[in-house]
C-alpha cells in the first residue's frame, strides 16, 4: 500500500490576512509536509503569499491551488513561474484553473466560453515559455501570439524570455471537476487538484484518469476535524457543501452540483440547491447527507480517521491537502497521515 504525502493549504484570505501565517508553515515543513498551497477567488491573490511563505522557509514544495486563467495572461503565468522557480531553487508548482463564469465575467471581464480548449492553449503557450526552445507564437483563438486583431498595430514580435528558467518542466497541476476536464488534465498537466473525491467511489473519476502517466500526482484537499462528536464534527463540512452545491455557481450550470450528482446524489444536491436559493441556508446545509460529508473528509476521533486513512491509500490521491492552523493540529496531523 502506497504511503501518503501531506501538504497544508493556506486557501485565500478572508476579511484580514492570517495570523501567523510564517510560523504555521515553518511548523509544517519542519514536521515532513511535503508542500504548502495558497489560492485565490476575488480578495488576495495566490502569488504574493507564495512568495512570502517561500523566503522563509527551504525545503517545502510551493503551490498554487489554484491560479485563475483569466486572471493573467498566459505569458504573464509563465514569468510569474519562472521567477518563483528561480527564488525558490526550484520548489515552485503551478497549480491552475478556469474558475466559474460568475467570477470570470463579473470579477475579471472576460468570457467563460469554452474553458477546456483555453485551458489546452494557456497550459501550451507556458510550456513554450519554460522550453525557452524559440519565440513564442500561437495561432489559437483565445491567445494569439503575435496578437493581429482589433486595435493591434501589427507590429508584435514572437519573442522568448529574457531569464532562462531554471526549470524547463515546472510542475503544472490543474483543477478539474468534470469528466471531459479530469481526462484533459490527466493529458496536459502533471498533477490534478480535485474539489470534492471519495475514496469509496474511485469509478467517478477512474475512466477520466485511466491515461495518466504513472508518476501523475493527485492532491486532495481535505477537511479534518478530530472530535468525539461525530455529528457536530461534519458541520462545517455539510456547511460547505450546501454553499458550493447551492451557491456557488448558476442555478442552471452549477459545476460542483454535477459533481455531487455523480457522486450518486443528485436528488439531494437538488433539494441542496432549491433550499439555499430559497434562502434557506440553514435547512440547506441540514439536507447534506452526512453519508457525503463523512465521505469526502476526515471527520472522527484519531482511531477512526487512522482507519479512514487506509481507504484514501488505495486511491489514486498521492497528497493530502490539510487547512490545520495550530502547531498541535498540524503534529497530530503528521502523525496520522507521515507515521502510520
Amino acid at each position: 500500500m502506497k504511503s501518503m504525502k501531506l501538504g497544508l493549504q493556506l486557501g485565500y484570505w478572508g476579511t484580514n490576512p492570517p495570523q501567523n501565517l510564517i510560523e504555521t508553515v515553518k511548523t509544517a515543513e519542519s514536521l515532513g509536509y511535503d508542500s504548502v498551497w495558497t489560492a485565490e477567488a476575488y480578495g488576495s491573490d495566490a502569488l504574493t503569499p507564495l512568495a512570502w511563505v517561500g523566503a522563509h522557509t527551504s525545503k517545502i514544495r510551493l503551490g498554487t491551488a489554484v491560479c485563475q486563467l483569466s486572471a493573467r495572461t498566459p505569458t504573464a503565468m509563465a514569468m510569474a513561474a519562472l521567477t518563483l522557480d528561480h527564488l525558490s531553487q526550484g520548489r515552485f508548482m503551478l497549480g491552475l484553473g478556469v474558475s466559474g463564469p460568475q467570477v470570470v465575467e463579473g470579477w475579471y471581464g472576460r468570457p467563460f466560453a469554452k474553458p477546456l480548449a483555453r485551458t489546452r492553449e494557456y497550459v501550451s503557450i507556458i510550456k513554450k515559455v519554460l522550453a525557452r526552445e524559440e519565440p513564442v507564437t500561437n495561432d489559437g483563438e483565445h491567445y494569439p501570439l503575435p496578437y493581429t486583431g482589433e486595435g493591434a498595430w501589427g507590429l508584435g514580435k514572437p519573442l522568448k524570455p529574457i531569464t532562462h528558467p531554471l526549470r524547463a518542466d515546472v510542475p503544472i497541476f490543474i483543477g478539474a471537476e468534470g469528466p471531459k476536464n479530469v481526462a484533459q488534465t490527466a493529458e496536459i498537466a502533471d498533477g490534478w487538484l480535485p474539489l470534492y473525491y471519495s475514496p469509496f467511489r474511485n469509478e467517478v473519476y477512474s475512466d477520466a484518469i485511466k491515461q495518466a502517466r504513472s508518476n501523475f500526482e493527485v492532491a486532495q484537499g481535505i477537511v479534518v476535524n478530530i472530535t468525539d462528536d461525530k455529528e457536530k464534527g461534519l458541520l462545517p463540512v455539510k456547511g460547505m457543501l450546501a454553499l458550493y452545491v447551492g451557491g456557488m455557481g448558476a442555478k442552471d450550470r452549477n459545476f460542483h452540483k454535477e459533481l455531487i450528482s455523480r457522486f450518486g446524489f443528485e436528488a439531494e444536491a437538488q433539494k441542496i440547491q432549491d433550499l439555499y436559493l430559497a434562502g434557506k441556508k440553514e435547512e440547506a446545509m441540514m439536507a447534506v447527507p452526512d453519508q457525503l460529508a463523512d465521505e469526502i473528509s476526515l471527520v472522527g476521533t484519531k482511531e477512526e480517521i487512522r482507519d479512514r486513512l487506509q481507504a484514501w491509500k488505495e486511491t489514486p490521491v498521492t497528497s493530502l491537502l490539510v487547512s490545520a492552523r495550530s502547531s498541535a493540529e498540524l503534529t497530530t496531523l503528521a502523525e496520522l497521515v507521515l507515521d502510520a
